[in-house]
């Protein structure tokens, strides 16, 4: 098993899933930038079992960036005129984001009556 950690952009919304034991998970799929940014877009398939995986992938939107630590695997598939292309999947421990602070941060200001964006800011 490799451990390691993703940045990049949620491509779609995470979807909420139930197991046949009725167990709860979600699942995502994040673009993140090979190599120093420049290079081929990978897309990584991710799924979390974890109350706080689960949780932190549900409160963000498409588009909004992220960080995700876990197991990953990586593979190859191949597209439509018969090219290999990278792909991994990654079981999430643990998932991070800047955009889902912020937005927190933002509702507790509103529940306060008190604009949080200065708290956030400083």
């Amino acid at each position: 098993m490799i451990e390691g950690r993703i940045t990049g952009r949620l491509l779609d919304a995470a979807h909420e899933r139930t197991g046949q034991h009725g167990s709860v998970y979600v699942t995502a799929r994040v673009r993140a930038n090979a190599g120093d940014g420049d290079g081929e877009a990978v897309v990584v398939n991710v799924i979390a079992f974890g109350a706080q995986p689960c949780a932190a992938l549900r409160a963000l939107d498409e588009g909004d960036a992220l960080t995700v630590t876990g197991a990953l695997t990586p593979r190859v598939w191949t597209d439509k005129q018969g090219m290999a292309r990278p792909a991994i999947d990654l079981v999430a421990h643990r998932v991070s984001s800047l955009e889902s602070d912020l937005r927190h941060a933002a509702d507790a200001g509103d529940a306060t009556g008190q604009d949080s964006t200065d708290d956030v800011t400083r």
